[in-house]
């Protein structure tokens, strides 16, 4: 008797556990050699009959697919047959941007649930015409279709690729653990040339498979989910999901030991989770110190920096925020530059915040070398009034007064500042975290206004006497 795609099919998602059915289905199809209308491996590879409904493309107009899910939810797969599903429409040119190279050939390429391990020679498109299996050219970064479509792999740690070429669909793959260079517009330089190079077609689409963390791009897409005319449609999976293809010991020793932790609720359940228990600020104290009037004129302006020595898109950022203080001794945040820079970069980044906000010091972390700070600043520009500070307490203990000056109402943020925002409320003192860049250059800043300013006399910039200052060529202060 002919096995029939529909019965199996029905049989499959009707299990507690579709994927893990249908794999067991189809190996003791495979064992006793059956065949018919549909063989075991035709069926294993109609991922209408296989995949859980969260990991199949939503309906609708949409730009961007978010998937977000859990550790091992099956966020790979969902990505590796979008691509496929892709490629039988006959899209010519698809990205496949990964965090790193080797996750991208590891993960995405030849992972167990990668666009190799779920390719199939049985596959046609939308013409008729093979599909197959794809030709893997690791020196050229392609996969290659018989139909003609192509999908080139990309990496965050390079952005610059992503720069020119023009794609019809594009796979992110764990967005929010992509490295960030400097930001802007809320979004990775990585994300910034990817959406500028989706032009093709009547429709260009992204699919993003990540496991959520509560970074601006992630939040930007979750924004353009809500609304009318909704561009990004969001499914969610849970570790859980996937349970029966997992190993027993992960389920026992990793599962259980986070489950009810906020972190499982992250790592497991694919929450956003927005701040970190134990951390010093939260979301209420930041959005009390949103600016809601004018900018008074300041008193002092210091650029706060907690430098790094080397870039990579594994190193430490250089953190760089400008802050201020006015007469009545309020405090204003007035920017945040930090980023991934080298030595010489971020010297003149300072030296540029210094000129633009008509700054009266420089205040640098000098525990990875006082001098050589002052050093690398001077190579931009001499004589420029700097001030070294040695970390000779916790970075709680330094933290924590500066913290409880935005619960006391002294703070104020005079534009959005996600990144910084981010960090300072899922920091937590205690979780061994590596240093959090933007918020020791706020810590810098604050320190020298609010807590030890009085020891410091103020260096004051050459002004007539009663009169603001202002930046170059723009009149009164607008932050």
């Amino acid at each position: 008797m002919p096995l029939h795609l529909n019965d199996l099919a029905d049989a499959i998602n009707a299990a507690e556990n579709p994927e893990a059915a249908a794999k067991d289905i189809f190996a003791q199809l495979r064992a006793q050699g059956i065949e018919g209308e549909a063989t075991a491996d035709n069926l294993w590879h109609e991922w209408d009959s296989v995949g859980r409904a969260e990991q199949k493309p939503p309906p609708g107009d949409w730009q961007f697919w978010l998937f977000m899910a859990g550790r091992g939810a099956g966020k790979t797969r969902a990505g590796a047959e979008w691509v496929k599903h892709k490629v039988k429409q006959r899209i010519r040119h698809i990205a496949l941007i990964a965090p790193t190279a080797d996750s991208a050939r590891k993960v995405m390429i030849e992972g167990d649930s990668g666009i190799l391990e779920g390719a199939f020679e049985g596959d046609t498109d939308i013409k008729g015409e093979i599909v197959g299996r794809p030709v893997y050219e690791p020196s050229k970064r392609q996969l290659h279709w018989s139909n003609g479509s192509v999908a080139t792999i990309y990496t965050a740690e390079e952005p610059e690729r992503l720069r020119g070429p023009q794609h019809g669909a594009l796979w992110a793959d764990e967005l929010a653990s992509w490295p960030r260079s400097k930001v802007r517009d809320n979004a990775t330089e990585a994300w910034d040339n990817a959406m500028f190079g989706l032009r093709i077609g009547l429709n260009p689409q992204a699919m993003i498979s990540t496991t959520p963390k509560p970074i601006p791009i992630i939040r930007e897409l979750i924004r353009q989910s809500i609304g009318d005319n909704p561009t990004c449609v969001i499914t969610r999976a849970t570790t859980y999901a996937n349970r029966a293809a997992l190993a027993s010991p992960f389920y026992s020793r990793i599962i259980q030991r986070y489950e009810g932790t906020r972190l499982g609720r992250q790592e497991l359940l694919g929450e956003v989770i927005d701040e970190q228990e134990g951390a010093l600020w939260n979301r209420a104290l930041i959005e009390q110190a949103r600016l809601t009037g004018r900018v008074p004129d300041m008193s002092r302006i210091v650029v706060g920096v907690d430098p790094s020595v080397s870039v990579s898109h594994q190193s430490a950022m250089c953190g760089i925020v400008v802050a201020g203080i006015a007469a009545d001794k309020h405090a204003y945040v007035i920017d945040d530059v930090s980023g991934r820079y080298s030595p010489d970069r971020w010297a003149k980044e300072v030296v540029r915040c210094f000129d633009i906000y008509q700054a009266d010091r420089i205040v640098a972390e000098g525990n990875q070398g006082g001098e050589l700070v002052r050093v690398n600043i001077g190579t931009v520009r001499k004589n420029l009034p700097i001030r070294i500070v040695h970390a000779r307490h916790s970075k709680q203990a330094r933290a924590e007064p500066v913290a409880a000056l935005y619960e006391q109402g002294k703070v104020t943020h005079v534009k959005p500042l996600p990144e910084l925002e981010d960090q300072l409320c899922t920091w937590e003192p205690l979780s061994g975290d590596p240093s959090p860049d933007r918020l020791d250059a706020l810590v810098w800043s604050l320190t020298d206004l609010m807590l030890k300013g009085a020891s410091y006399p103020p260096i004051v910039s050459p002004v007539v006497v009663g009169q603001a200052r202002y930046w170059p060529g723009s009149g009164p202060r607008e932050y």
